[in-house]
């Protein structure tokens, strides 16, 4: 099989841990037989100090014309501490979001049994624990028109909005997701206060008749954010807007022992993007010490999500829990002082990948 996969390093750290992804998706290709043909792009900080945009239409055209984007993180300190900077980076990932139609992310949580140790949680509480956030990803407030601040500078403003039919689809994405689980969806949102929450729960319950084998429930996000901390076993699929899913599933990354674990991917209307979970770690960046698993993991959802490949995910998987195992990890996962870099992690899954 032949993939044309677009390949945005992005940021801080993103080139060292994509480089890592990118020689895993090497390694699957050869042991399996496939053929994959890859192509940079910039994006973010790296493409405002080079051409003025944080996605410039070059990228967006060469994510339009590929299988699959295999994305690093996008971010600069030289832009997060400048409030009045009119070209943010982050403009660049909320413009390939929209433009490529990504309404949705997927982000698995699941712990490894390596790594429960490191979990803020206690052992019983995270053992076991998997579920899926799926996260609106193109409405809400972040892209909500009127936002800005008034003439005299006084006062800012964001509006969240969002139609019947954006909130249809990703409710109907959720629950076929949920269908292929355990059959339990919990739809959280603000009902209580906000009015597109309402609006949320109002087109999840007429949606629900159609879904009879999946158990719902509703629920607030400030008491899904207490009990993914409570009792983080409970749930299975949890579907959300924007902003709530932005916060929730970087809260729950944490209880599995490392940001620097879990991958996501971000599907719509055309091409798919996977990318970590993570930020770009400007403190990190070039110095060959970042963790790049959550990147690679990436790489296993593309094989699975944009090309149905399962075995070469699983092939991926399989080598991640492997270098757990022994400790070839990155110092965010070593134990007693023995951290290998991020070079050496990547070639120790390539290996495993080959001789597997």
């Amino acid at each position: 099989m032949k993939l044309k996969i677009a390949v945005l390093p992005g940021d801080g750290i993103g080139p060292e841990i994509v480089a890592q992804a990118v020689e895993s998706v090497k390694a699957v290709c050869r042991k399996f037989g496939h053929e994959a043909h890859f192509e940079e792009a910039l994006v973010g900080a790296c493409a405002i100090d080079a051409v003025g945009s944080p996605y410039p239409d070059a990228t967006h055209k060469l994510c339009m014309n590929s299988d699959a984007v295999l994305f690093g993180a996008i971010g600069s300190p030289k832009y997060d501490n400048n409030p009045n900077a009119k070209v943010r980076p982050e403009q660049g990932l909320l413009a390939m979001r929209k433009k490529l139609g990504l309404y949705a992310n997927i982000r698995p949580v699941a712990t490894f049994p390596s790594l429960l140790h490191k979990s803020p949680l206690r052992r019983d509480l995270v053992e076991g624990a998997d579920f899926m956030c799926i996260r609106e990803l193109t409405g809400g407030i972040y892209f909500g028109r009127p936002q800005g601040r008034s003439e005299d500078g006084e006062t800012a403003y964001d509006t969240c909005v969002y139609s019947v039919g954006e909130i249809e689809r990703i409710v109907r994405l959720a629950y076929n997701y949920a269908l292929k689980r355990r059959r339990k969806l919990t739809v959280v949102d603000k009902a209580n206060v906000l009015c597109t929450s309402r609006l949320w729960r109002q087109v999840a319950q007429n949606l629900e008749k159609e879904y009879p084998e999946v158990e719902t429930e509703y629920m607030f996000v400030d008491n899904v954010a207490m009990q993914i901390i409570q009792w983080p076993k409970r749930f299975d699929v949890l579907v959300t807007e924007n902003m709530f899913g932005d916060i929730l599933t970087d809260e729950a990354s944490v209880i599995t022992g490392s940001l620097g674990m879990l991958p996501s991917a971000s599907i719509g209307l055309h091409t798919s993007v996977f990318e970590p979970i993570h930020g770009s770690y400007p403190q990190a960046a070039g110095k060959n010490i970042a963790n790049p698993l959550a990147t690679i993991l990436s790489a296993a959802l593309m094989f699975e999500y944009a090309f149905d490949l399962k075995e070469e995910g699983l092939a991926i998987r399989r080598a991640v829990d492997a270098v757990l195992a022994e400790g070839t990890v990155t110092e965010d996962i070593a134990e007693n002082g023995k951290a290998f870099s991020t070079s050496e992690v990547g070639k120790r899954v390539v290996e495993i990948i080959l001789n597997d």
